[in-house]
């Protein structure tokens, strides 16, 4: 029987197919925004995230979310992907974050041990229409800006610095080979060439040559190269060294209550191997035999970030040759996407596979122990990874206006090579153009929309006064 021949479009094909999708989604249309009509109560919509998380943790949830109009932000991709779905939108799919936010970018380790500048969370991942992320991103900026008092002009040129950098980035992705976009990646030291790059530049205008006039600092330089060589000493001995200690000749992990504790629910042994093998089952043939090197000595529960408190998290720790040897792994809780009442329900049944997918899908790299397995209660998704692995962040409250354009510009550009893996990145180039006017929409749009998350910031900080949301601050 012959094999089935798939059509693939020419490069032609796919530009005027690009150039097309303006006729249903223009470029200027990504501009406005305004509540729809029906736009569901903001806080009533988060709320009911709330029902089917651990009661205890959810007033930490709600205390980490009133701490800014950023930190709500953070928490509320839920509401945001209802304001998204009745805009105008492509048909230029790409595998989405889901909640492509500034603080859900940083660096981590590739298996071979570089260090790597990415997207580093896909609780929300799914198919989508690739304005989506950077809107979330753009708007981001403008949110942080603000929050740092850095003035209105700052936030907007934040905004289009991640919306040019992503559509620089696609044009140049839309005219390189297939492989050549699969193994592009951005490393940190991209960072730190283009900071040194606009100090040279700085230098340059005192001597009277062109230069931009918001080139950071030397002191900025220092502390991002700081921040990488921190990054490259976190890792599971680091881990073991801040959250175990040794009880008996055993090594075990420390309670921090509420943050870090042992669970009676969590001590069923041989309930814990049997998820343990499902989980083993998911990996890569090599990876399951390295990971049988290792026996597990001790599980807790583990509060992280801020919109996913009060699901279920849990570290384990496991030893190989000996006590100083840990590898610590983070099982965290999936549930549906919050794109998916809008999108269409994920083509995996299981959660977890949805999240280890996409993060394979759009990171240049992944952990090498990314898996999945179901547990309880009730047959809940679950994925595995590693705690810590070489990752680290940057403190946006520190950075000025140069420091934030650039990691805006690292962003848009992270953001774009994930997409241009996962879609149709010529017809996306083609769509957007060389001008920058989807840039400018993307800034207009990013700017009205942080007002629309600082009024319902007010709205929670509102309710919180009023006694109707219990709230844990500092924690």
């Amino acid at each position: 029987m012959p094999i089935a021949k798939k059509q693939h479009m020419t490069v032609a094909e796919r530009q005027a197919a690009g150039r097309e999708a303006r006729r249903a989604a223009p470029r200027t249309a990504h501009g406005s925004w305004t509540p729809a009509a029906d736009r569901p109560d903001p806080i009533a919509l988060l709320l009911a995230q709330d029902e089917d998380r651990m009661e205890d943790l959810v007033p930490i949830r709600w205390g980490r979310m009133s701490a800014s109009p950023f930190a709500f932000y953070r928490g509320s991709a839920a509401l945001m992907a209802a304001d998204l779905a009745p805009l105008p939108r492509t048909d230029l799919t790409v595998q989405l974050c889901g909640d492509a936010h500034l603080a859900n970018f940083g660096m981590y380790g590739s298996p071979e041990r570089e260090l790597l500048f990415d997207v580093n969370d896909f609780d929300e991942t799914l198919p989508g229409p690739f304005e989506w992320d950077l809107k979330r991103l753009a708007a981001s900026f403008v949110i942080a800006t603000r929050h740092n008092g850095l003035g209105e002009d700052v936030a907007r040129e934040t905004a289009l610095a991640a919306a040019r950098s992503y559509r620089q980035h696609m044009a140049s992705y839309a005219e390189m080979r297939e492989l050549d976009v699969w193994y592009s990646r951005v490393v940190a030291d991209d960072l730190l060439q283009m900071a040194r790059a606009a100090i040279a530049a700085k230098s340059g205008a005192k001597s009277g040559t062109k230069a931009d006039v918001k080139s950071p600092t030397k002191a900025g330089l220092k502390m991002a190269e700081k921040g990488f060589a921190k990054a490259r000493g976190r890792d599971s001995l680091q881990a073991a060294g801040k959250l175990t200690e040794v009880v008996d000749g055993v090594r075990r992990i420390v309670d921090q209550p509420p943050l870090i504790m042992h669970l009676d629910m969590l001590n069923d042994s041989e309930n814990t191997h049997r998820l343990f093998e499902q989980y083993k089952a998911t990996l890569e043939d090599d990876r399951r035999v390295l990971l049988e090197r290792f026996q597990i000595t001790d599980i807790a529960r583990k509060v992280v970030g801020v919109g996913s408190v009060g699901t279920r998290c849990i570290i384990v720790l496991l030893l190989g040759r000996d006590g100083d040897d840990p590898l610590f792994l983070q099982i965290k809780e999936a549930g549906p996407s919050v794109l998916e009442p809008y999108l269409g329900r994920s083509k995996f049944t299981h959660a977890g596979h949805r999240v280890v997918a996409g993060q394979r899908l759009m990171q240049a790299a992944s952990d090498i122990f990314l898996g999945w397995m179901t547990g309880k209660p009730a047959g809940r998704p679950f994925y595995w990874r590693q705690l810590r692995d070489m990752k680290g962040s940057v403190d946006t409250e520190l950075l000025k206006a140069p420091g934030l354009e650039i990691l805006a510009t690292l962003c848009g550009w992270a953001l774009a090579r994930g997409h241009a893996r996962s879609g149709r990145r010529i017809a996306i180039a083609s769509y957007l153009g060389v001008s920058d006017r989807f840039d400018q929409a993307i800034a207009d749009f990013a700017q009205s929309y942080a007002n629309q998350a600082e009024k319902d910031y007010e709205t929670l900080t509102k309710a919180i006064k009023q006694g109707k949301i219990p709230v844990e601050s500092g924690i």
